[in-house]
């Protein structure tokens, strides 16, 4: 059986240029970096960038990472005075800025947990809902 996310890869068509936006926007802490990739972690996340040809989800699939709310607001400041786009706006519970990285992979950085999530999903109105 499964017991925990390993790693996630994403391909990237600059190792530079993400690299870059991964660890010095986001502060992604670097491990190693040669020229088709770079091994970076985010608490106890292992993060791949893989050069190779970079095809975005265009649906709403996307990776969400913690952030604390009294971090939230710089963050987000950050975000938007470097130029990074934002490909949706926040309407669900907690904070979140959503926005694309170097090669257009969706990414949210969002203030909240499953918990808070499911508490909030009691007072709302979701058809054919269902807890375990």
């Amino acid at each position: 059986m499964i017991h925990g996310l390993n790693h996630i890869t994403i391909a990237v068509r600059d190792i530079d240029k993400s690299f870059d936006f991964y660890v010095n926007l986001l502060g992604m802490k670097p491990h190693a970096k040669w020229s088709k990739g770079a091994y970076l972690s985010l608490g106890n996340l292992w993060f791949c960038l893989n050069l190779d040809e970079s095809f975005p989800s265009c649906d709403y699939t996307h990776i969400a990472f913690d952030i604390l709310e009294k971090n939230f607001k710089d963050m987000k400041k950050l975000m938007l005075e470097n130029d990074v786009k934002e490909w949706q706006k926040n309407s669900s519970e907690g904070n979140s800025i959503y926005i694309l990285d170097p090669d257009g992979h969706k990414l949210e950085i969002h203030v909240g947990s499953l918990k808070s999530r499911l508490k909030t999903m009691k007072s709302e109105n979701f058809p054919n809902l269902e807890f375990f």
